[in-house]
């Protein structure tokens, strides 16, 4: 951003916002600032499904638990995970009590809510907003790293794993296994209640993480101001972010593709470690960074 377009938004944000008020205090807890239900449904999903893969065990007995582990991995449609990536950066930003503050004193609610849909950098100028969006980005970054260290512990067992006889058999129906993989891919994740309901613990462990803010996290601090002056609907748009969701979808791509090649079990279990979970991990972990995706395509399309 120009300089003096910086300088500008600043004194715009400024203008809209008084001092923060009193109310603010009793949000002194990160997980006792609630969300709009429908942030936190999206939320919910990307949280359950990365706990759950994150979950995966490296240890392997035989085909069913390769099976089972690789039906858990793929279980994510990548534009919902995508959405829910932004609304967990919303959820976290929502956590920081000043901002929250600032949004709601703002003076024009309309014009700032226009403008927050038009051009997100701006939240990150209100009062607050760099503490938002280190949050958003601790609580992404804690998720993707987890999963990506899982993913890679998981990969190294397809090579601890080959002292098994089982594991140098072929795939049965490695049609079959490959068609429900694609299936799972296309539906969406569904969590239960009880999932849900740990999404704000999972906040309170996440911590913050200063520096540059990635695109989803602009987009989900500025999708969790929306959600404070009541246009989340105007935030919608927000929730896609093209390079996050490129990223997860080649993921996915070089998965399918993984498995369409591999021909014992335990290339079923490299698959699964690198393409399921690694990379998707490391998708979340360059979301939260100016300019950067390191996830590239492993096969020809």
């Amino acid at each position: 951003m120009r300089a003096g377009v910086a300088i500008g938004a600043i004194a715009f944000l400024a203008g809209c916002a008084e001092s923060p008020r009193p109310q603010s205090r009793a949000y002194s807890s990160p997980a006792a600032r609630p969300a709009p239900s429908n942030l936190t449904a999206e939320a919910g999903v990307f949280e359950a499904y990365m706990r759950r893969a994150r979950a995966i065990d490296d240890q392997f007995a035989g085909p069913a638990e390769v099976s089972q582990a690789l039906q858990a991995g793929a279980s994510h449609e990548p534009r919902q995970l995508e959405h829910g990536m932004v609304a967990y950066a919303a959820v976290a930003a929502l956590q920081e009590p000043r901002f929250v503050a600032a949004v709601r004193a703002s003076r024009n609610r309309a014009e700032l809510a226009r403008r927050l849909a038009a051009e997100p950098g701006l939240a990150l100028s209100l009062p607050g907003g760099e503490a938002a969006a280190a949050r958003a980005s601790g609580a992404l970054i804690t998720q993707g790293e987890a999963l990506h260290a899982q993913g890679l512990k998981v990969k190294r067992a397809a090579y601890s794993v080959q002292r098994q006889a089982w594991s140098k058999r072929s795939v049965s129906d490695p049609r079959g296994r490959l068609a429900r993989v694609k299936q799972l891919s296309a539906e969406p994740y569904r969590a239960d209640a009880a999932e849900s309901a740990r999404l704000y613990s999972a906040m309170a462990e996440s911590g913050r993480r200063s520096g540059p803010a990635g695109p989803a996290v602009v987009r989900g601090v500025a999708l969790a101001a929306l959600s404070v002056l009541g246009e989340e609907s105007r935030g919608r748009a927000l929730m896609s972010e093209p390079r996050a969701g490129e990223c997860l979808r080649l993921a996915k791509l070089n998965l399918y593709q993984c498995l369409a090649a591999a021909g014992p079990q335990y290339e079923d279990v490299f698959c699964l470690g690198q393409h399921a979970m690694a990379d998707t991990g490391q998708c979340v972990v360059d979301a939260t960074r100016p300019g950067r995706m390191t996830v590239r395509a492993s096969y020809r399309r």
